[in-house]
Formats: C-alpha cells, structure tokens, sequence
C-alpha cells in the first residue's frame, strides 16, 4: 500500500532510463571512459534523478524503461525509490515519448517527461512546470530547453501526438522544430530556464566539476 502524501497527487513524473547494459549506454563517453565505466555514469545520474524526485515527494514517478523492465538495477529503482514500471513502446523516441505521456495522462492531470541524465534540472524546475500547467487549460505546453538544441523536459496536461511523431532527434534543431509545431497546433508555450545534460566526455567532467 502506498501510503505517501504527495505535494501534487494529480501530477505524475515520467523519466526514461535505458537498462545499464556495458556498450548500450552513454556511448559517447568512450573511449576516454570503458564501456563499464560509462554504465556506471548512466547509473549514478539515473540514481541521482530518481533520488531528488524521491525525496522531494513532488508526485508519482513512473519509470519507463529500454528494451524491458527485466533489468535488475530495475527492480533496485522499484526498492530504493518507489517508482512504477513500464516499458517504452513505439518505433522511435518520439513515438515512445507520446505513448508514455497519453498512458501517464489516463490517471493523472499533468504529466511531466524527463530523461534521466539532466543534472540541472531541481526541484524548483518540477514545481514550476506542474504549477503553471495545473492554472492552464489543455493547450499549455512547458518545456525546458537544453543548450544542445533539444530539451530536457516537456509538461502537458492533454497528449498531442503532432509534438513528438515523425520528429527527427538528436540534433541541434529539435527545439526550435518543436518550438514550430507547438505554433502550429495553436498551443502556449511555457518555457523554463535553459539546461544542460551528459552526453559528452566534456558533459561529464563539467558534472564532476558542478558540485550539483
């Protein structure tokens, strides 16, 4: 029985993690860090997340996972921060990203989606996020843009497929592409300050240097 008293029981947080599999995760890190060394970043940042959210009590937090949720540092998560899990399900990013934010959207008022390896996002940035789209109606949109051209964070209280299908990732324009198609379909941008993730060797060492 959860017998937890949440700062927002209406809100849910979404966080994507992949399984820390040695060759699969943060591969970008190598060859400065072994494949085991890079499995270990990816651990401690998803550690990281999953602890302030934990801690804070902001609201439910549902992990989605890659490929499966047969992992044990799964099971771990579900011991040591109480999370829910689920398994990603579409043919690409955003395909999964929408899937997950319609399923959080079943039970919940607002949904958040974050990855898991965003340092710089706090508490305050969660607060933000769930109070602005708990004023809002259906057609708010927060994100929280990333210095690389993407995001680190998405809210919405209604799923709109249009953000996230046939999007092309990982490149320097996501956010302004997406900055267009929230135009498009005649949504509210809310946006929160800009962040950073670690996805590169110098990601890393600026994380190690934060003191964060």
């Amino acid at each position: 029985m959860n017998d937890k008293v949440y700062k927002y029981p209406d809100a849910v947080i979404i966080v994507f993690c992949k399984a820390p599999v040695a060759g699969k995760v943060k591969t970008r890190l190598m060859p400065q860090l072994t494949e085991q060394q890079a499995v270990d970043v990816h651990i401690e940042l998803t550690e990281r997340t999953l602890s302030l959210l934990h801690e804070s009590q902001i609201c439910p937090i549902q992990l989605w996972c890659s490929p499966d949720t047969n992992h044990p540092f799964y099971q771990q998560c579900v011991n040591n921060y109480g999370v829910s899990l689920h398994i990603q399900r579409g043919n690409d990013l955003g395909e999964r990203m929408h899937h997950a934010i319609q399923s959080g959207l079943e039970k919940s008022s607002t949904a958040l989606l974050i990855g898991c390896d965003c340092p710089s996002l706090t508490v305050h940035d969660f607060e933000f996020a769930i109070n602005v789209l708990q004023l809002e109606a259906e057609t708010g949109v927060v994100i929280a843009p990333a210095e690389d051209g993407g995001y680190v964070m998405v809210g919405l209280n209604k799923a709109y497929p249009d953000l996230f299908i046939n999007m092309t990732w990982g490149h320097e324009d996501v956010y302004q592409n997406t900055l267009q198609r929230i135009g498009d379909l005649e949504l509210t941008l809310f946006e929160s300050r800009r962040h950073w993730d670690v996805d590169t060797f110098e990601d890393l060492q600026r994380f190690q240097a934060s003191n964060i």
